[in-house]
């Protein structure tokens, strides 16, 4: 595919990106939301074709904030406007020194990176942009010369499938995808809705609803913060349903009668807002304050913004989204004390139906769910985040769909989570009994949202992390990122491997073992070598209740080693029935067991699981050769009758998305 086009100064053709077309594939999705109007209206540019000086920045940087077109990606925007006031992310998202229009290698090509569940993915597009005639119909700078904005919605269109699946999303997923930081958002419910009521049962949520502005001047020169409406606000003429917009800066203004008033500038991503509130021009709060003072704030308002007191921020907006502050070197730093967040880690995991897709506490399986350690060396401050991939909801290309019928679905590409952590006091515990014990910690409420984060000020020792779905066998990817003030480490806990089909009134209790084989002391070797029985060995018993009718299996074992996946050891393990009156130190040492996991395998678990008749057991894990050193975990399961009730969960209620169409006007 060739382009007319032709590099200045060159005869090389320009780039055209052919894993997204100019044509309807990029454009649309499903054709479920307003966007399909403009089915067959839209012709690609390149910006040359469009202006004669053609610029990715202005002069003027006032000007490189961005306009919204016809696409409702308000929330896409919010974000862009704290890259223009953080140049180290910026550079991070557009790197400074690609060649532009007018440069000798400029190709037509530019280069984004995205932060996409846990590293950095750059996306590469051709600068054909859509338009109508010569005019961009999407997001564009306040300078018609200048197509950073333009640009970088378009690599995020590419990075989602195509500009329809823009429309419609959360402010704090676009500032994590352009950051690869944290963003929170809060509720400024008032008080007194039947909101409110359902929100009381749940202090945290409270405590954050009721987080004051004061808060956050430790850290407010750092962070990102923009507002948002899920109806009509009262002091905008024109704003509809599901609007976000930009927090630029707040401050308080001494009164002229005296005290202070807290004044907020913010920005409309539409570039105009037709804002009635008592801070318009001529507004009668101007006149509390000092005359000059009020011609110094006016004069710093540019092409849609305006001023409004804190009063009137609190009462017309429904939430406030606000991005982490991020330090020079790419460490977070807290919004809830300032501190600094130099130690992070992370874990990817999914939810497997009938494997881990456990539920939530309500569900007896709920021990099934993924389950990670996080070791906590010194006293300090850990943010622990839950995040999911989104998924898409399969609808074919060009199949119509109503406007109606995406309102009702476009929250079906999340699942309801949350995540629980429990303190861990000896290294050998029993998982059914600990999760029917209060967590330490939760995320509360499962909620329909990308990512949610639980907060605390923890204590040196062993936490166990188990992120769970509300609905058992949801299945979805995630990830879970730990940032702390002092030393931590975040490791999977393998579950065991999943059970045969069992009746409704049984559950699996399971207990985890941590152990090591140690070169000339507990590395035995397998049971070719006179000194297996050196290797560490755990008893169990099976009970007259562990039987099952009809017979099946009531054990499973699963061990785990600690080596990178390039340095395995082969693993494997024996159980061996005690004799009535002996301990597992004086059995005889060549003795059969009752079954094995062998042949020895270089993976990082091995499983194995069975029926056994009552009696008393150990399990003899091991390295095929002796004298191995290595760390591992054993999990080791019984299957019991006894039914336990563990929680009565609440789901929270599911997130509105923020869109909305915007009239182009010059």
């Amino acid at each position: 595919m060739k382009d007319e086009c032709r590099a200045e100064g060159g005869g090389a053709a320009l780039f055209v990106d052919p894993d997204f077309p100019c044509d309807d594939t990029s454009l649309f999705s499903d054709y479920s939301t307003p966007l399909c109007r403009l089915h067959t209206k839209i012709t690609w540019r390149r910006p040359q074709d469009i202006c004669q000086s053609a610029a990715l920045f202005p002069d003027n940087i006032n000007l490189a904030h961005a306009k919204q077109g016809l696409l409702g990606d308000c929330w896409f925007l919010c974000a862009c406007s704290f890259l223009l006031n953080n140049k180290q992310l910026l550079n991070k998202v557009l790197s400074p020194d690609q060649p532009q229009w007018g440069d000798g290698r400029y190709q037509g090509s530019f280069h984004f990176c995205f932060w996409q569940h846990g590293h950095w993915l750059e996306v590469t597009i051709d600068d054909r942009l859509p338009c109508m005639n010569t005019t961009l119909c999407f997001s564009r700078c306040h300078s018609p010369d200048a197509f950073w904005v333009a640009l970088l919605e378009k690599a995020y269109a590419k990075l989602h499938g195509s500009y329809e699946r823009l429309w419609a999303g959360q402010v704090s997923e676009a500032l994590v995808d352009l950051t690869g930081g944290l963003a929170e958002r809060w509720s400024l419910a008032r008080s007194g809705s039947e909101e409110d009521l359902e929100t009381e049962q749940d202090s945290d949520e409270v405590w954050r609803r009721k987080l004051d502005l004061n808060s956050l001047n430790p850290v407010k020169d750092g962070c990102a913060l923009s507002c948002s409406t899920h109806s009509t606000a009262a002091g905008v003429s024109e704003l509809g349903q599901y609007h976000a917009l930009t927090v630029m800066e707040w401050l308080h203004v001494k009164k002229v009668a005296g005290g202070k008033v807290r004044l907020l500038r913010i920005r409309n991503p539409w570039g105009r807002c037709n804002w009635t509130g008592a801070w318009t021009s001529s507004g009668a709060g101007w006149s509390s304050v000092d005359p000059r003072c009020a011609a110094d704030l006016q004069s710093r308002l540019s092409e849609g913004e305006f001023w409004l007191d804190e009063a009137e921020f609190m009462s017309h907006f429904d939430d406030v989204t606000l991005g982490y502050p991020i330090s020079e070197e790419g460490h977070l730093k807290s919004i809830y004390t300032g501190n600094l967040l130099p130690h992070s880690q992370q874990q990817a995991g999914q939810w497997v139906q009938g494997f881990s897709a456990g539920g939530s506490r309500n569900s007896s399986n709920y021990s099934t769910n993924p389950k990670f350690w996080m070791k906590v060396r010194e006293r300090g401050e850990v943010l622990i985040t839950l995040l999911q991939h989104r998924k898409w909801r399969n609808s074919g290309k060009h199949s119509e769909t109503s406007l109606h019928d995406y309102k009702d679905t476009k929250h079906q590409h999340y699942q309801a989570i949350a995540l629980h952590m429990w303190k861990v006091e000896k290294e050998h515990f029993n998982l059914s009994r600990m999760v029917n014990k209060p967590p330490c910690a939760s995320t509360h409420r499962h909620a329909y949202e990308r990512e949610v984060v639980l907060r605390g000020q923890l204590e040196p020792g062993f936490y166990l992390l188990i992120p769970s779905t509300y609905k058992p066998g949801a299945e979805a990817c995630f990830l879970i990122r730990v940032f702390s003030s002092s030393p931590i480490s975040l490791s999977a806990l393998n579950s065991p491997a999943p059970s045969l089909p069992s009746p409704a009134d049984t559950e699996w209790e399971t207990r985890y073992f941590r152990g090591c084989w140690v070169e000339g002391l507990t590395a035995g070797g397998s049971r070719n070598f006179q000194s297996h029985w050196q290797n560490p060995n755990f008893p169990f018993s099976v009970c007259d209740e562990l039987v099952v009718t009809p017979p099946g299996a009531n054990v499973r074992i699963t061990l785990q080693q600690s080596r990178p996946d390039s340095d395995l050891l082969p693993i494997g393990f024996h159980i061996y029935k005690v004799p009535e009156g002996r301990s597992e130190q004086r059995m005889s040492r060549d003795q059969e067991p009752v079954a094995s996991c062998i042949p020895h395998c270089y993976t990082q678990d091995v499983s194995l699981t069975c029926s056994l008749p009552p009696a008393d057991y150990t399990v003899v894990p091991s390295t095929y050769q002796p004298n191995c050193s290595a760390n591992f975990t054993l999990s080791l399961a019984c299957r019991t009758h006894r039914k336990v009730v563990k929680s009565q969960e609440k789901l929270g209620k599911a997130i509105q998305e923020i869109s909305h169409i915007s009239v182009m006007q010059s």
